[in-house]
């Protein structure tokens, strides 16, 4: 567009880019870095106002900041303050205008940085209003069915009078705050310098404090409030402070600052309390995707991603469009005002000025179902949580079709993309709704639950995959808590609140599939004459990848995770290791439990069958399968052995393996019995030990270590089998650290894109480091490092490693101490559980999973299991006082213990940097890998 009788100058300014809109060359820039940006902006006129918008510097500044944040007057400024540019020249200074361009894209996008919202004409709304409501109300008219806005409940708060912007800036000032902004980084400013941000910036989306963990930053604020009489029952309550997902929020934010389109996590529900300002709620109902809106659920793990306009922009852009009967539930929040949002509402939110406010989401017996069914695996539920009969493909809608009526045409269903799409897309349209009154008392024109449609667990639970399990199926990223969290929540749930047991098994059913293991446990049972299943022990215990249950004197493990061919390897291993430890009679077997049996568990023809198993045959419900069996198989002596699972995994080369059972998958699982152990597992005794009890510990886990890594393990089997990369094979080394080095090497080619996948807050510096930390040729000096020297013998490099050696795999048993009248008041450990992870290699991969989860970062423990540990960690007889006579400087690099447990963090098939970068927070700011590997691991260079 351009005024009358004035050239259009974008075409000749842009050359070949003119065909691409200005929104797309926008998106495009942001990609570049700011020199890049500063060079392309003396290109021409346009490109030049192109690289001078302040929305491109901010999402470039985000993308880099690191620390405490502090704002510049503009994000151009802070982005070159950040790049180390610290004075400006004249040319960065002088600000050029040019006649002849406009852009509707552009001016839309200054209108928004630049409105003010004194004009917005909002009224109270028609979110119904309550004050004195009781709990019995509450719980009868609103509990998990629908909003309500509430006076009175922060009267009584000191927060009521203390919490404005300008006494909470004198007060903390000084203290750094979580900010909430579209970038994958976690920025945090203090919070003066986030006020001053707030008075001088023009921002579309401004950034505003949204901080989950301000109780930490300054535990005063925790004192101004109290959860309101409502909202008392939180079953996340009982989990640990490091399991609990983030629940509690304070808000600070701008006038056009907000909260755009979203379900809250975990389809909890929430309360939320303003305490300065104003605030603009709009509300839609479970299912009703807003005009705009676009929902993904990743048909692999069932996460599911938003895409949306930012609060202001839906506000001035949609909101005009939609006709009366189709605009959302509306209310102007006050301060003092509460609202609560139940689970899977749809809400937004534009702070009509600065303002200040407190939240927290929960979890009660009204939505406890919701939570359960929102962490089950799979995706076509998740999508029907939040998007409604839109998610519904033609074979499930096929009932349905004729009473719903047909959606606009820029509404996207279910169907109209292909399955093998990874991404599903569910997007807002106008839905032409029935206009009765719904009999939940939700105003007539969002009546969502019509025509087959509704809100109910049991409905929604229908569209559960019933095939999939938290047991085989990959967890979603963006569920609230993670597996092993989820399965201890329900644990403690059951044995916590007997009373609400009917309601926690519906919930273990949907989220664990719990009465399908529960079957198969009271088959084997059954099948080995042992007592029968009691009420109490009916829902599976611990955290691990299995279902494990605990039965009088008995603990039952059934082997689930990855498909059958994983499980029959992971019990076949499991078995091989008891083999060979009886015959070599070690003292670790006496800290082992006790197996009683085995067997493989199967369902044919209608009825559940049982075999015992040693692992020393092939079992015939296998052998019978259209399984190819490898020579190798047939001829080991356990054919579901160390070495057939390392061929396994050498085949697919890192990656899942596909489960070569196919239809037997379903409904063949092998099982363990073992005598079941006193105590408790250290996971549940963590925070009750003392200090005494954690150097035991330390103490005990160094000698099982020792114990384990001096014993032997049967001879590699066909190792011409097992891929060894061809660069090792002139090396006289033995074929098992071949075959460990060359895992390695799977392990690298993919490292980068599987730590971006996990979501770690690494920093990008270090990201980019991974090649120059971690050669190839580390990997050839590795093999140096231990092939024979002088026609001497080594001593053996690799030994069985556990690999899982963590909180839910160490049991402990209360003991009298005579310090103390000789009451049972201390722990001490006695058995480590779950051999069937095993692998062998590098026994310094064992301390990892110790180091981290058992120890979380403790030094001195560390020190206290080294000390009786005893071993070497360097197995070169070359190698004399932790340096090699000959190495060059690349090799003593290698034979540094520090460095090749920080490379095996960095390969690791775990999430282990996660840890690492959760316990040495400092670490979040790191230069260099150098700098972690000394921070953590620095210790083991003194040994």
């Amino acid at each position: 567009m351009t005024t009358l009788g004035q050239r259009d100058r974008r075409p000749d300014a842009l050359g070949s880019l003119s065909v691409l809109p200005d929104e797309t060359i926008c998106v495009l820039l942001e990609y570049l870095a700011p020199r890049d940006i500063a060079h392309l902006a003396c290109v021409s006129s346009v490109m030049y106002i192109l690289c001078n918008e302040e929305p491109l510097w901010m999402s470039l500044c985000l993308r880099r900041a690191k620390g405490p944040l502090e704002y510049k007057g503009s994000w151009k400024k802070t982005t070159l303050h950040l790049e180390g540019v610290t004075q400006e020249n004249d040319a960065y200074r002088k600000c050029f205008h040019f006649d002849g361009f406009m852009s509707l894209y552009l001016y839309k996008r200054f209108y928004r940085c630049n409105t003010s919202l004194d004009g917005f004409s909002f009224d109270n709304g028609n979110v119904e209003r309550r004050r004195n409501i009781s709990l019995d109300e509450f719980s009868k008219e609103y509990d998990a069915k629908k909003p309500v806005l509430l006076s009175g409940l922060a009267d009584s708060w000191p927060a009521s009078n203390t919490w404005t912007i300008d006494q909470l800036s004198e007060k903390y000032g000084e203290v750094p705050f979580r900010i909430s902004q579209r970038s994958p980084n976690k920025i945090s400013m203090k919070f003066k310098d986030y006020i001053a941000y707030m008075k001088t910036q023009r921002d579309e989306d401004p950034l505003y404090v949204f901080d989950d963990k301000f109780g930490e930053a300054a535990p005063e604020l925790l004192k101004d409030y109290s959860v309101p009489h409502l909202f008392q029952e939180d079953w996340f309550e009982i989990l640990d402070k490091e399991s609990r997902p983030p629940y509690r929020w304070l808000i600070v934010g701008p006038e056009r600052s907000g909260a755009s389109w979203h379900v809250d996590p975990a389809l909890t529900s929430a309360w939320n309390t303003l305490l300065c300002g104003r605030k603009r709620w709009a509300l839609y109902p479970p299912g009703k995707v807003p005009l705009g809106v676009t929902v993904h659920v990743n048909e692999d793990d069932g996460d599911v991603s938003i895409d949306t306009p930012s609060s202001l922009q839906w506000w001035l852009d949609y909101y005009p469009l939609l006709a009366d009967e189709d605009k959302p539930i509306e209310c102007t929040l006050l301060p003092g005002e509460t609202i609560y949002v139940p689970s899977g509402w749809w809400h937004c939110i534009l702070n009509l000025e600065p303002t200040v406010a407190v939240t927290q989401n929960f979890v009660n017996k009204e939505n406890f179902g919701f939570v359960c069914l929102d962490m089950a695996p799979g995706y076509h539920h998740k999508g029907v949580c939040r998007a409604g009969l839109l998610a519904l493909d033609d074979e499930n809608s096929e009932d349905l079709e004729e009473e719903t009526h047909d959606e606009e045409d820029n509404t996207l269903s279910y169907s109209d993309l292909t399955r093998k799409e990874k991404r599903t897309r569910m997007n807002g349209g106008g839905e032409t709704e029935n206009r009765e009154e719904d009999v939940n008392g939700v105003s007539k024109r969002y009546n969502m639950w019509k025509n087959g449609f509704s809100y109910d667990i049991d409905f929604l639970a229908s569209f559960l995959d019933k095939e999939r399990d938290h047991y085989n199926f990959p967890w979603s990223m963006g569920n609230s808590v993670g597996q092993r969290e989820m399965r201890a929540w329900l644990s403690k749930l059951w044995v916590l609140k007997p009373e609400m047991r009917e309601l926690i098994w519906k919930g273990a059913c949907i989220a664990l599939n719990a009465e399908k293991w529960l079957r198969c446990l009271e088959e084997v049972c059954t099948f080995h004459n042992l007592p029968l299943v009691t009420e109490d022990e009916k829902l599976p215990v611990g955290t691990g990848s299995n279902p494990v249950y605990l039965l009088s004197d008995y603990a039952i493990k059934l082997f689930v995770e990855g498909g059958l061919e994983q499980s029959m390897y992971g019990l076949g291993t499991e078995l091989e290791f008891y083999d060979i430890l009886g015959r070599a009679d070690s003292p670790l077997k006496t800290h082992i439990p006790e197996v009683l049996a085995s067997g493989i568990l199967f369902f044919e023809k209608g009825s559940y069958k049982v075999v015992p198993w040693d692992g020393k045959r092939i079992p015939d419900i296998i052998s019978s399968s259209s399984f190819d069996f490898d020579a190798s198989m047939l001829n080991s002596e356990f054919p579901f052995g160390i070495w057939n699972k390392t061929l396994r995994e050498h085949k697919n080369q890192g990656k899942p393996a596909p489960d070569s059972f196919g239809s037997l998958s379903s409904h063949v699982w092998p099982y363990i019995i073992t005598k079941r152990c006193k105590g408790k597992i250290f996971a549940q005794l963590r925070d009750d030990l003392t200090w005494n009890d954690a150097q035991n510990l330390a103490f005990f886990l160094g000698q099982q270590l020792r114990n384990l890594h001096l014993l032997p393990y049967p001879p590699v089997t066909r190792p011409e089998l097992l891929n060894v990369n061809a660069v090792h094979e002139e090396l006289n080394i033995p074929a098992e650290w071949k075959v460990f080095v060359d895992a390695l090497c799977q392990k690298k080619k993919d490292v980068t894109s599987r730590l971006e996948n996990w979501g770690n807050p690494i920093p990008r510096a270090l990201m980019t480091k991974i090649d120059e930390y971690i050669p190839h040729d580390f990997f050839v000096d590795l093999l140096h490092v231990f092939k024979e020297t002088n026609g001497g013998d080594e001593i053996k490099p690799c030994t069985w490693i556990h690999s899982d050696v963590m909180d839910d795999n160490i049991h402990m048993e209360p003991y009298a101490d005579d310090s103390v009248d000789g009451q049972h008041n201390s722990w001490r450990p006695s058995h480590i559980l779950d051999f069937s992870d095993l692998t062998i290699g590098d026994p310094i991969c064992d301390l990892i999973p110790i180091y981290l989860d058992v120890f979380r970062g403790d030094a001195d423990l560390l020190k206290k299991l080294l000390e009786n540990y005893g071993l070497p960690l360097i197995r070169s007889r070359s190698s004399e006082n932790g340096t090699t006579k000959t190495a060059d400087s690349t090799r003593k690099k290698v034979l540094s213990p520090s460095y090749r447990t920080m490379c095996y963090c960095i390969l690791h098939e775990e999430n282990v940097l996660g840890s690492i970068f959760s316990i040495w927070d400092e670490l979040r700011t790191a230069e260099s890998w150098e700098q972690v590997e000394q921070t953590v691991w620095s210790l083991l260079n003194t040994y």
